[in-house]
């Protein structure tokens, strides 16, 4: 893993940067002026005015646009402009604006190929090249990297991992090795992974699989494994940033909370306490129209963002009312199943470097987060792992797949197992794969739909505890759910409806995408797994 020269954090050591003067962050950094005025025409009338007014349909197009000149001279014209009574903010923004573009690929469906030729195919359309320097939101990246496809234009964090799977699967492990590289730019540049590599993605991260990432491609090479220990550990302590400060009487600051007998967990976050310039108006509307506190759940929305569960019941003290969201309050069992992984891996990395006492170090910061995730997180009434609200202090008692992390990182007893896949077979395993919730809400992280990433965590908690035939049950469903929708549509999609096979995913902020990055991946790496089940019967 190669050190990056030390410009580049300083032009890109800019997503710590709040979005208000009263929000100084912890670390100061230098920015360019040109990524500074990105963040402060967040906060502008223009774009206010753009977001609510609903210029573009999707609220994502605005802030993927690229300024024709600095935000200065476009807002002086704009309050010079905006008085006139033939003014039109369509036609300025077009005037002042170039519309995000996705790269020509006049690419077509072949509807001679199968669902995996396609597959494929499709790598080298969602590829994107090495970045340059360019004038909008855009962070460039160093090394190319795969997007996931539709209006999702960058690279995403944890969409990443199951992407990789793909790309590992398919032999194209040095553009899996490149998106890893990239992530350790980032860790190394911004001090985290931000949820894409966007600058209105200032202040969260997502599901931290940097430390499976690297599991993935470099277990078997003692030294490239080595070599990003430094990443980890940044990303780390990204995670456990003020973890020393929390007392009784203040018992949670950013990512962590402080419980019982001085544990301390973690949640779900964001710096910012305003709307999220890429769903400006969702989020805007949601708190004006239910008179909610706007820092609280400004705040929570964000932080449900982060969660990469954007949205889900999972997050609503009522699940049918997405204006009681209350992200910041729950400690999920997911987050801190994949920080017991990373805590794992950092002691892994000491050991493999010979430095025993760091390794020591991190092993028991693993093996007591697992004892947590173990009680703490263990619903003894449901015989479930289940999110944890520490203000209300019990259990939620909404039942998701994120209930089979621990299995997927092997720290389930086998007792609690048993419980937990029994439950997910009888309440989570529809016709076509595995639902995210048994919650029909509306939102996209909720019945009837179920996404590529769950149902891998769901198969290898089966593979893990002895269950063969039930994960292979698994994949042939949803296998057979992404052949079919491909037939009909010629398309791989960002989500399926497994509760009736028959109709499309549905609910959420923006419509179905297609392309679709990590649905690709776990297709592709789940068809390897049985025809490697195959070669072993033959």
């Amino acid at each position: 893993m190669k050190k990056y020269p030390n410009y580049f954090s300083l032009l890109f050591l800019l997503l710590l940067i709040t979005f208000s003067c009263d929000e100084i962050p912890e670390n100061e950094v230098k920015i360019s002026n040109e990524k500074e005025d990105f963040l402060e025409f967040y906060d502008s009338e223009l774009f206010k005015r753009v977001q609510l007014e609903g210029v573009f349909e999707d609220s994502k197009t605005f802030v993927d646009c690229t300024p024709k000149s600095d935000f200065k001279k476009i807002r002086i014209s704009y309050m010079a402009e905006k008085k006139r009574k033939d003014f039109d903010l369509e036609k300025f923004v077009l005037k002042h604006f170039e519309l995000p573009e996705n790269p020509q690929s006049n690419f077509s469906s072949d509807d001679s190929k199968d669902m995996y030729e396609h597959i494929e195919s499709l790598w080298p359309v969602l590829t994107r090249p090495a970045d340059s320097v360019n004038k909008s939101s855009l962070i460039p990246l160093p090394n190319p990297y795969i997007v996931p496809g539709g209006r999702f234009r960058e690279i995403y964090y944890w969409d990443s991992y199951f992407t990789m799977l793909g790309l590992k699967a398919s032999g194209k492990d040095e553009l899996a090795i490149n998106m890893l590289d990239n992530f350790a730019f980032l860790i190394d540049s911004l001090g985290f992974i931000p949820n894409g590599n966007r600058i209105y993605y200032s202040g969260r991260s997502q599901p931290p699989f940097f430390a499976l990432m690297v599991d993935e491609l470099t277990s078997d090479n003692r030294s490239q494994f080595i070599s990003y220990l430094p990443y980890l550990t940044q990303e780390y302590n990204f995670w456990m940033r003020n973890s020393n400060q929390l007392t009784a009487e203040n018992p949670a600051s950013k990512r962590v909370v402080l419980l019982e007998d001085d544990i301390v967990l973690n949640r779900y976050f964001d710096e910012y306490a305003k709307p999220r310039p890429e769903s400006f108006k969702e989020d805007y509307e949601l708190v004006k129209n239910n008179n909610l506190d706007s820092v609280k759940a400004y705040r929570d929305l964000r932080a449900g963002a982060e969660s990469g569960w954007d949205y889900s019941s999972r997050w609503f003290a009522s699940p049918q009312q997405m204006s009681t969201i209350q992200t910041t309050d729950i400690i999920p069992v997911d987050l801190n199943v994949l920080l017991y992984f990373l805590e794992i891996k950092i002691a892994q990395a000491y050991n493999w470097d010979e430095l025993l006492d760091s390794a020591d170090y991190y092993l028991k910061k693993a093996n007591s987060r697992k004892q947590a995730i173990n009680s703490l997180l263990w619903d003894e009434s449901n015989k479930r792992y289940a999110d944890y609200n520490y203000k209300d202090n019990e259990h939620t008692d909404v039942l998701s797949m994120a209930t089979a992390y621990p299995l997927f990182a092997k720290i389930a007893p086998k007792d609690k197992a048993r419980m937990v896949l029994k439950q997910v077979k009888d309440s989570l395993l529809l016709d076509g794969g595995l639902v995210s919730t048994t919650n029909e809400t509306g939102q996209q992280w909720d019945y009837p739909n179920a996404w590529a990433p769950l149902q891998w965590i769901g198969v290898n908690s089966f593979f893990n505890y002895g269950q063969h035939e039930e994960g292979l049950d698994i994949i042939n469903r949803w296998l057979s759910l992404n052949e079919k929708v491909y037939r009909e549509t010629g398309k791989m999609m960002e989500k399926y409806n497994v509760a009736d096979t028959s109709l499309q995913a549905g609910g959420g902020e923006y419509p179905l995408q297609d392309g679709f990055g990590w649905t690709n991946g776990v297709a592709v790496a789940m068809k390897k797994i049985l025809e490697e089940k195959e070669a072993v019967v033959e």
